[in-house]
């Protein structure tokens, strides 16, 4: 996949556990689980705005666009 998702990076740097992000943003943990692992088809700008607000970060700092290896 060429969307890299590096929640789990900010999650650490923020010292927060999923459990307690789904919880402040109002998703279940299973969602975020597959957002976190890259397995959503897409995200909602709302669901993006509530993690930004809770984490105190940009979308660009979740969301990396790399080049396919071929």
């Amino acid at each position: 996949m060429a969307i890299v998702i590096n929640l789990d990076v900010i999650l650490a740097k923020r010292k927060m556990q999923s459990k307690e992000l789904a919880e402040k943003i109002g998703i279940t943990t299973v969602n975020l689980s597959i957002l976190k692992t890259g397995k959503a088809k897409g995200v909602r700008f709302e669901t993006l705005e509530a993690i930004c607000k809770v984490l105190e970060c940009q979308p660009g700092d979740i969301l990396e666009y790399k080049e396919d290896e071929k």
